[in-house]
């Protein structure tokens, strides 16, 4: 059995096949996913997993250099937001490198998701929680 914290087997995957600046979009349970994206679905339920659950997981097994998240994000759910920044400093601090953050309107965050890798849904039912992960390098 695997060791470390991700044991799902389609998001091992995905974190171990990405390459430099390769896209992955962590939603809530409401955002349009595109039909030829992988759909990685986790959603049990309205809230289960949660969003901030499945970031934190996915930031602990993958190098993350810069994220994309919808403007409305900060003023419709600042507390999801505020929460979504703080585990990005600490990935950065921990990880030694800078994580840079691009916002952009949720239209144009929909759009973006069309060159993610994957789409992977949480149930969490928190308006614009949804972050695009753009994949760094270890070295």
């Amino acid at each position: 059995m695997k060791k470390s914290t991700l044991i799902n087997s389609e998001l091992s995957y995905l974190v171990a096949t990405l390459g430099h600046t390769d896209e992955i979009t962590i939603c809530d349970a409401g955002l349009p996913i595109p039909e030829h994206v992988q759909r990685i679905d986790l959603a049990l339920t309205h809230g289960v997993p949660s969003f901030l659950e499945t970031v934190r997981v996915i930031l602990s097994e993958s190098q993350i250099e810069g994220v994309v998240i919808a403007e409305e994000f900060a003023s419709v759910s600042p507390a999801h937001h505020e929460a979504l920044i703080e585990q990005l400093r600490k990935e950065s601090e921990l990880s030694g490198k800078e994580i840079s953050i691009s916002y952009v309107s949720h239209q144009e965050f929909k759009a973006r998701t069309q060159q993610s890798r994957a789409v992977v849904r949480t149930g969490e039912c928190t308006p614009y929680a949804n972050v695009i992960f753009q994949a760094g390098v270890v070295f």
